[in-house]
C-alpha cells in the first residue's frame, strides 16, 4: 500500500432520527451500527504528510531505562514515542518485554525495529554500569523529594548523556535506583487522580525533554 492511499472514509446514516456518524473502509457498503440503516460517505479523510513536520535533531541525548514495565502495551507504546522523539537508545529490564514478542510489536507499529535497544535481568545493575560510564541518571517517579517537570530548568546540560528511568507501573522506580538519581521528576496532576498511565507519563516526559531544551540554551 502506498503511502497517503485512502483506505477510510466518513459515512453517516440516512436516518433522520439516528444520523450515526463513523468511519468505514472505503468503498464499503456499510449499513448503520446504530439503527441498521443505509448510510453514505460525508466526509473522506485529509491525506496525511508524506514528510514529518521539520525540526532540528534533539540537543539532548536521551536514552532509557525501562525497568520491570508489565504491560506489553505500554512497552510497546513507549517504543513508538520513543522513536518519534528522537530517543538514542532504550534499555529494558527485568520483567519488561522486550520487541521479540509478537504483541509489543503490534503496539509499536515497527518502531521497535527502529530503535536500538537492549536487555538486562537486573535493572540496578544497568544503572549502575551506565552511570559509571558518564551517563546522568534521571527518574520520572513521584517521589516526596521529587521537582516538577515544568519548573526543572535545561539547558542542554553538560553534554552527557541522560538516561531517564521510568519504572513498574505498582510499585514504580525502584529505590536503588533512586539512590543515585540525580533528579527526580515528577508531573504536575490537578485533578482527583495522582497519577497517569507509564506510557502517558513518559511520553509527556519524553517530548518536553527532547524538545524543551531549544528553548533554555
Amino acid at each position: 500500500m502506498e503511502k497517503g492511499q485512502l483506505v477510510f472514509s466518513i459515512r453517516q446514516c440516512g436516518n433522520v432520527g439516528c444520523r450515526f456518524r463513523f468511519p468505514a473502509a472505503a468503498g464499503s457498503e456499510e449499513r448503520c451500527p446504530q439503527c441498521g440503516g443505509a448510510t453514505a460517505v460525508a466526509a473522506t479523510p485529509y491525506a496525511k504528510r508524506d514528510t514529518a513536520i521539520a525540526h532540528p535533531t534533539p540537543g539532548l541525548h536521551l536514552e532509557l531505562l525501562l525497568d520491570n514495565i508489565r504491560s506489553l502495551y505500554n512497552v510497546g507504546s513507549i517504543f513508538r514515542t520513543a522513536d518519534g522523539a528522537g530517543v538514542k537508545h532504550v534499555h529494558l529490564a527485568g520483567i519488561t518485554a522486550t520487541p521479540e514478542h509478537p504483541k509489543l510489536t503490534k503496539t509499536a507499529l515497527g518502531a521497535d525495529s527502529q530503535m536500538g535497544w537492549s536487555y538486562s535481568r537486573n535493572g540496578v545493575d544497568t544503572a549502575v554500569r551506565l552511570q559509571a560510564q558518564g551517563y546522568r541518571l534521571w527518574a520520572l517517579e513521584d517521589a516526596p523529594e521529587a521537582m516538577s517537570l515544568y519548573e526543572m530548568g535545561i539547558n542542554g546540560e553538560d553534554g552527557r548523556p541522560v538516561l531517564l528511568i521510568v519504572g513498574n507501573e505498582n510499585v514504580g522506580v525502584d529505590p536503588a535506583i533512586l539512590q543515585r538519581c540525580e533528579r527526580i521528576l515528577a508531573i504536575p496532576m490537578l485533578g482527583v487522580k495522582d497519577s497517569l498511565n507509564v506510557a502517558v507519563a513518559c511520553g509527556i516526559a519524553i517530548y518536553h525533554l527532547c524538545f524543551r531544551v531549544y528553548g533554555d540554551t
